[in-house]
């Protein structure tokens, strides 16, 4: 029986030995993994300060749907979103993308790199680089705003116009949504470049 005792003494001392070891070479390690640094001084600063310069909340991968004063269902897309926090109506993005599905099933598709949504009026501007589809034709141009209230899509800056029709550049283009008319419109010199296929 004392031999007994004796082992399991020593088995508990052996335990104990190990328990205060790995304690020991645990803690005695933390010190060494703390100095390391995972992101350098000048990149931490530089984050920081990209931080400090939003003036909202940022948001991701984020999706607007509703309807227009028209009745058309929408959905709006973007990578990137920041709620402005002076008017949390205003959103500002990056990556846009915005679908109008009208009741006569014909589709608008706007892509744009940059956008200002107001979600409570739900005006949308689009910016930088735009690119539309609708009914075959593909529009290309730098500004586009979208007025609910007004029914219009008023699109201008560098618009082109491809379609299976032809081709037209055009200072700009006033598509009206409730009816579904486009007016062109130039600035300069009053006159409008276009290639029409008349075949």
């Amino acid at each position: 029986m004392i031999e007994r005792k004796k082992k399991l003494r020593l088995i508990q001392f052996a335990l104990l030995v190990c328990g205060l070891m790995i304690i020991f070479f645990t803690y005695a390690n933390k010190e060494r993994f703390s100095n390391e640094k995972i992101v350098n001084r000048e990149t931490q600063d530089k984050i920081e300060k990209q931080l400090s310069n939003l003036e909202g909340d940022v948001f991701f991968d984020i999706e607007y749907t509703g309807l227009d004063l028209a009745g058309n269902r929408y959905v709006l897309k973007s990578k990137e979103a920041i709620a402005d926090k002076s008017n949390q109506e205003i959103i500002s993005m990056k990556s846009v993308e915005a679908i109008f599905y009208f009741k006569d099933d014909t589709i608008l598709t706007v892509k744009s790199e940059e956008g200002i949504y107001n979600n409570k009026t739900l005006d949308m501007i689009f910016k930088k680089n735009i690119k539309a589809l609708y009914e075959g034709s593909e529009l290309y141009a730098q500004r586009a705003d979208f007025s609910n209230s007004n029914g219009y899509l008023t699109i201008t800056e560098d618009v082109k116009v491809n379609d299976f029709r032809g081709t037209m550049v055009a200072d700009k283009l006033l598509f009206d949504i409730k009816k579904q008319t486009l007016n062109i419109a130039s600035f300069n010199d009053g006159k409008i470049n276009a290639n029409i296929n008349l075949k």
